[in-house]
């Protein structure tokens, strides 16, 4: 990649691709985003056309053949990530792909080949990854100041209005817990050393066409320590993790809200003999911090980025593993 400023190319003529890339990169001073290409030439000419001077392609692959273009950025439906990210590789671009990065190992182990080969790196984009609230929370667990964690609760409830488009169609990748459990691994990853001893998965995939409308997701920590996700589609919007130590509590309420604004990031401890306290994070924009994290990405030494690929290996197995759990509980 050339040094100096950093040139996205956008598949995809997508909300979360205005709200996560195009916005932020304007106030940043190492990102441009040089055009749109999606598969209706008149959806791209139309964002194209609110954020000049980016232009619109006439489909993906004159997106991918552009050599202006570092950087190629996927908001397609959950079922097309790999492909795209596929086709991007071959083009010689880095990838940024929305969570989730893939649908199961076939498909990861396909990406990273072509990415080493082609000496590029591909990315998941979690908003809220690396964010200050989870190295306190990491702190808290390591440092035992609540005593030992005996487990992790996390609720995903996102609104009903949202079950529609690829959300609803299995086949695209839809349903509530591949539009959620990066969130959770990527918070476990990030708060305690995550080696899994035992996955659950259970759904009753009783949403449009068969889609997991709920599902609910466990792991086993070891040590008696296990880490639940309950997510779904429902009337009620709830992002939230909870923390259950020996001696306390901390929860953490709406931790998607700095998706929407700049917000602080307040984490509540409940001591065992009902002190509290309020742990504070100054004010941030996910999509802010994630573009700058994004850039560093791209300059990260090998050390560090393996790390990084780790983590993303993992998420997919374990996302893969758990959604087979939860069918093959069905079948039974």
């Amino acid at each position: 990649m050339k040094k100096g400023m950093l040139t996205i190319g956008l598949l995809g003529a997508t909300f979360i691709a205005e709200k996560a890339i195009i916005l932020p990169a304007r106030s940043r001073g190492l990102v441009t985003v040089r055009g749109i290409a999606a598969s209706d030439y008149a959806r791209a000419q139309a964002l194209a056309t609110r954020y000049p001077p980016m232009i619109a392609y006439e489909d993906y692959d004159s997106l991918l053949r552009d050599p202006a273009i570092d950087i190629a950025y996927i908001s397609l439906h959950n079922a097309a990530h790999a492909m795209m990210a596929l086709d991007a590789i071959h083009a010689g671009k880095h990838v940024i792909v929305e969570k989730p990065l893939c649908l199961g190992r076939r498909e990861w182990h396909a990406i990273q080949q072509a990415s080493q080969t082609k000496q590029v790196k591909v990315i998941e984009a979690v908003m809220c990854a690396e964010h200050p609230w989870q190295s306190s929370v990491s702190s808290l667990i390591s440092g035992q100041r609540l005593g030992t964690l005996e487990s992790v609760h996390t609720t995903i409830s996102f609104s009903l209005s949202a079950l529609r488009g690829y959300r609803c169609r299995p086949e695209l990748g839809g349903g509530a817990f591949l539009d959620s459990a990066s969130y959770w691994l990527q918070m476990l990853q990030a708060t305690l050393p995550l080696h899994p001893v035992g996955i659950v998965g259970h759904s009753t995939f009783s949403g449009p066409n068969g889609v997991d409308q709920e599902f609910q997701a466990s792991i086993d920590l070891g040590n008696g320590c296990h880490a639940e996700l309950n997510c779904r589609f429902s009337d009620n919007y709830e992002a939230s993790h909870e923390w259950r130590f020996s001696h306390g509590l901390v929860r953490l309420h709406n931790f998607l809200l700095p998706a929407t604004a700049s917000f602080p990031v307040n984490l509540h401890v409940t001591y065992r003999n009902g002190t509290r306290e309020v742990i504070t994070h100054p004010a941030s924009y996910y999509y802010e911090d994630q573009l700058r994290r994004i850039e560093g990405y791209y300059s990260a030494d090998l050390a560090e980025w393996k790390n990084t690929e780790c983590h993303q290996a993992q998420r997919v197995s374990l996302m893969e593993d758990i959604y087979l759990a939860a069918l093959m509980h069905k079948i039974r």
